[in-house]
């Protein structure tokens, strides 16, 4: 008896201090790496590498979280890239809506541009909006979206792709002529695999694609990656 009350009482204590254990994740939401653990991720928005120049609100881990159906597709994209000695590189998946209100409260402050040579050179930032780089709601927050590239399965290099992940301008719009031959093929292959595995692309950003019949498509979720 004197055990079970000091294990009561020891829980309670926790409790009170705020040492209880961390919510799971929303029902159909995982973490990509427990279907496929191979998979190379790097959420820009967990950096500072990105346009804002900071971690963004709601990204506290370097986890890919999506919904159970889009891992499960991404396996099988990753798959049959393997059999080329190529594999995915994600650069971002589901993106909470406080993620999104931080790069609206950026958008507003004109002077904060610290990456913009790297980012968006030739468009101003007051223009952003209007030129739908950034929006008030993301097909991110629904959970079945990724951003993602492929990389050499031995180099780990991304292939190039003729213009850097997330950079705002019209080389990054998937029927940008102006590339190498090389440049093309790579884009047209991940095109090729992504739609054929059921993805639909964004014709803006080569690296953009969301999952077809998503289970969440009227849904924006808020929870913190963690």
């Amino acid at each position: 008896m004197k055990l079970k009350i000091t294990v009561v009482s020891l829980l309670l204590l926790c409790l009170a201090f705020g040492f209880q254990k961390s919510k799971g994740l929303p029902e159909g939401f995982v973490d990509t790496k427990t279907i496929i653990p191979d998979l190379n991720v790097e959420l820009r928005y967990y950096s500072s590498n990105n346009f804002v120049g900071d971690t963004i609100d709601g990204y506290s881990a370097n986890k890919l979280i999506l919904t159970k159906e889009t891992a499960l597709a991404l396996k099988e994209v990753q798959h049959e890239l393997q059999q080329q000695n190529l594999c995915l590189k994600v650069y971002d998946g589901y993106r909470p809506q406080r993620a999104v209100n931080h790069f609206m409260r950026w958008a507003k402050d004109l002077n904060d541009t610290i990456n913009k040579q790297q980012f968006y050179p030739d468009v101003e930032k007051r223009f952003l909006f209007r030129e739908e780089y950034i929006a008030t709601r993301s097909g991110h927050s629904r959970g079945s979206t990724v951003d993602l590239t492929i990389i050499d399965g031995i180099t780990n290099e991304p292939l190039d792709m003729g213009s850097p992940y997330d950079f705002f301008g019209k080389e990054s719009w998937i029927d940008h002529e102006d590339l190498t031959e090389a440049q093309k093929a790579n884009r047209q292959l991940l095109q090729a695999v992504m739609l054929k595995h059921n993805f639909r692309n964004y014709a803006k950003e080569w690296w953009h694609f969301t999952l077809r019949w998503e289970p969440f498509p009227k849904t924006y979720f808020d929870f913190e990656i963690e």
